[in-house]
């Protein structure tokens, strides 16, 4: 419950923040095509123990030149090499977010993420579960070109939970760092 308050007080402020800004911070006059940016990520792991592939597409929207809405896709195979036969399982989720830039290539970054994990249990049986996350940090863009930007962010999980024995968490630890590339103009 206490996470829900976190992200309309978020949204609230952000939104505040970018409207704000005045002439300066408008987009009027520019297309609503112009105003779309996508990208996303890709991840690639492969070893004696485990093999894994994830890709993580995204979509925003520019609000105004420094706020951005958008949503998140993942998806992640996993084929655990440890068992006979091996195990591979299949991770999905969603993570609606606010991104708003606060200082030239720096922005802050909110969103709630919907995940749903499956666990091996035994070498037969896997558990499955759903998580829902709230996850707010800081990130650094960098222009790569043309309407190409690679961008990197620190997130904490302000709904994570230590898990007692027994128990299950998509994550490790409340600290979650991505990177991915961002296709579109976002005016830097």
């Amino acid at each position: 419950m206490q996470y829900r308050v976190l992200v309309a007080c978020s949204l609230v402020l952000c939104t505040s923040l970018a409207f704000g800004q005045g002439e300066a911070n408008s987009l009027e006059g520019v297309p609503a095509k112009e105003r779309i940016l996508v990208g996303g990520g890709l991840g690639l792991g492969f070893s004696n123990v485990q093999d894994f592939v994830s890709v993580s597409p995204e979509v925003s929207y520019r609000i105004t030149a420094r706020l951005m809405a958008g949503t998140g896709f993942s998806y992640r195979y996993t084929n655990y090499k440890y068992y006979r036969p091996s195990i591979k399982l299949h991770d999905y989720g969603v993570n609606p977010f606010l991104r708003f830039i606060v200082y030239k290539q720096i922005f802050i970054h909110a969103e709630t993420e919907v995940l749903n994990y499956e666990f091996p249990r035994s070498p037969s049986e896997t558990v499955r579960k759903n998580f829902t996350s709230f996850l707010a940090g800081v990130g650094l863009f960098q222009p790569a070109g043309g309407r190409a930007n690679f961008y990197i962010m620190a997130l904490y999980n302000l709904s994570y939970q230590n898990p007692i024995p027994g128990t299950y968490s998509a994550y490790d630890s409340p600290l979650v760092i991505r990177a991915a590339f961002l296709f579109g103009d976002l005016g830097l």
